[in-house]
């Protein structure tokens, strides 16, 4: 069925300002979600609730702490996230890179200690609403296989990289691995089949059945038990296809984030404490010309691809393209959840008395 988007955002907002956040953040975290699913990328949209509201009760994430500043550059922050929702930090990173990208050129953040923060390319295309190349990354739960691994090492890692253009910017935005397990957990919920070679046993078979894989993924991700198999790397199950360079990627991510922030890797975020980092980088390309001219120049470059010859019944899309479409469908016919989804949120609406009014006829 379908919700009105004014209906998921007001449920959203009313269930996190009993959770304890405070009415921005709770905005913030609302928007957040809403973008996601308006876009169409579900696995990060109002499907998120149930474990969110799961990482409060545990107190993995506490809703009324902010993040605070542990050392500041000219064009750097290191941030403690001080385990509040990763979008509360991650957006308030953005902003200060922002403003210093604009007066030096170049910015980096590095956040330690946080949660899940939604999509990677929300952050990002706060940048380019301003001009900026953004840049977003976060490690995650282990989930990965390495190239010839037999059990989960890495996270999905995910990348996101904008670039003014029109009539949207460029928005690239997912995991380093073939896919993150929020998209195998929709699949689930549905009852569906993964259609592609993303996940394998613990003899490195594909799998596609994702009940399946979803629970292997939940046990993985949640207890100290870590039995084979997992996600594939970009590339697929082997080596011959390069998934070398995908287990690359997602190390690079690694880097970048556990490593940098000098918190958890990956592979140690389901044991206390629970702790999650990103990266972000925002650069002004008016250090290199003119920001129209660069603009105008991507954008004729996209329009070149757009245009290039392509298989009969498919369409060439620049990353963002899609997404954008979806956002403009979904505003005027609502968000799509799925019957599972819909009876964790009624549940979500009885537990903190929070009412969630359906239109029935969208249903």
């Amino acid at each position: 069925m379908r919700i009105s988007v004014d209906t998921e955002r007001e449920f959203l907002e009313s269930v996190f300002k009993v959770q304890g956040f405070n009415e921005q953040d709770g905005q913030l975290l609302a928007d957040t979600l809403v973008d996601a699913d308006l876009r169409g990328i579900s696995s990060h949209g109002i499907q998120r609730l149930q474990w969110y509201s799961k990482m409060i009760e545990d107190h993995t994430l506490e809703p009324k702490n902010q993040p605070k500043i542990l050392n500041e550059t000219p064009t750097s922050l290191l941030i403690d996230a001080d385990k509040s929702m990763g979008q509360i930090a991650s957006a308030f990173a953005m902003r200060k890179l922002i403003e210093k990208a604009k007066a030096g050129g170049v910015a980096l953040a590095v956040i330690r200690n946080s949660n899940h923060f939604g999509t990677a390319g929300y952050y990002s295309r706060m940048a380019s609403k301003e001009g900026l190349i953004g840049i977003s990354t976060t490690n995650t739960r282990p989930l990965v296989v390495p190239t010839n691994s037999l059990e989960a090492f890495l996270g999905s890692n995910a990348l996101a990289f904008t670039f003014p253009a029109d009539p949207h910017p460029f928005v690239f935005d997912g995991a380093t691995a073939t896919v993150s397990s929020g998209k195998i957990q929709v699949l689930a919920k549905k009852g569906e089949q993964i259609p592609g070679d993303w996940a394998v046993d613990e003899n490195r078979n594909v799998l596609h059945d994702a009940k399946t894989v979803e629970d292997n993924l939940a046990t993985i991700a949640f207890s100290d038990d870590r039995p084979g198999g997992g996600v594939l790397t970009l590339g697929g199950n082997k080596e011959v296809n390069s998934n070398y360079k995908g287990f690359g990627n997602s190390l690079i991510i690694e880097l970048l984030t556990g490593i940098l922030a000098q918190g958890s890797l990956s592979a140690d975020t389901n044991k206390a404490p629970h702790d999650f980092s990103q990266f972000f980088m925002t650069i002004n390309p008016a250090l290199f010309g003119d920001l129209e001219t660069l603009k105008a120049n991507a954008s004729a470059m996209f329009d070149r691809i757009r245009h290039l010859k392509h298989v009969p019944g498919t369409k060439i899309m620049i990353p963002g393209d899609r997404e954008y479409q979806n956002y403009d469908d979904n505003l005027k016919a609502g968000i799509n959840i799925d019957g599972e989804t819909l009876a964790e949120l009624q549940a979500i609406s009885k537990q903190y008395n929070v009412p969630l009014p359906i239109d029935e006829a969208n249903a």
